[in-house]
């Protein structure tokens, strides 16, 4: 079955966001329909003022804002309830790592019942969150500080993270591979969140449905090192064979939202 136009869009405006630029022969082999259609899709995204026609495709359009508080505003719903279902999975006292991406971010209301909780974030804008809590121990990596990301990433941020262990690591992606794993689309984070993975005693993978349409540039690391996969709904049924051979737990509440329509993908 093909995507719905919405659900096309929604690709197009990711891909966008990540890569800064889309071509119309590669999503159409992507998303396996025709280049007229991708083309119509373009069109009507820049009607709305959300891309920039150009020549074979789209760019993102000029003077636009592609920061967290504009990601945060994507698929929202989606976030909300892998945020919510992944925040249910932490207990009162749990020692936890939580990435800077605003799927983790919606974690943050959960996390706020919980007591005794301790929480090692890279973002600043996470770790202001938490601290309304008297509940929560917050600790922080420091390192670069990005401003449009509103996280810290580089050698100081990874030195402090070679010396914590015992931890479980909730982390996002910006896209996934069954052959390629887990990725991400800026080196930075790949690099941070590989570490971050490598060190915890197990890592909890958060994102929402569309992360399975195709991979970021960035491996952050191979699907060994996941135990448990939280989505918004019930992953086609290629991936549930997929990630069940690998061992891993699909966690998604099935009344919230029906299964994702099955795709070809590249």
């Amino acid at each position: 079955m093909t995507l719905t136009t919405e659900e096309r869009r929604k690709y197009i405006l990711e891909q966008i966001y990540e890569h800064g630029k889309v071509l119309v022969k590669t999503l159409a082999s992507q998303m396996n329909v025709s280049e007229a259609t991708i083309r119509r899709d373009l069109r009507a995204l820049a009607d709305e003022h959300q891309v920039e026609l150009v020549y074979g495709g789209a760019n993102l359009p000029r003077n636009s804002d592609y920061s967290f508080l504009s990601k945060q505003t994507r698929n929202i719903r989606e976030k909300q309830i892998v945020g919510r279902t992944a925040g249910n999975l932490v207990n009162d006292n749990d020692l936890i790592f939580i990435d800077s991406g605003t799927t983790c971010f919606q974690m943050i209301p959960s996390l706020k019942t919980k007591k005794g909780l301790s929480v090692i974030v890279n973002s600043l804008r996470i770790a202001t969150e938490l601290g309304e809590s008297p509940n929560i121990n917050i600790i922080t990596l420091g390192g670069q500080y990005r401003n449009d990301r509103m996280d810290c990433v580089g050698p100081l941020a990874i030195t402090t993270i070679e010396h914590l262990r015992g931890y479980t690591a909730f982390i996002g992606a910006d896209g996934l591979s069954m052959e390629f794993g887990i990725t991400a689309a800026d080196i930075d984070s790949a690099h941070l969140y590989g570490l971050v993975i490598k060190n915890a005693r197990e890592t909890i993978l958060v994102v929402d449905h569309t992360k399975f349409l195709t991979p970021s540039l960035f491996k952050i690391s191979d699907w060994d090192a996941i135990s448990r996969i939280v989505v918004d709904t019930r992953p086609p049924s290629e991936w549930c064979e997929f990630l069940d051979s690998k061992g891993i737990e699909i966690i998604y509440p099935k009344n919230e939202i029906t299964e994702i329509k099955e795709y070809n993908h590249a």
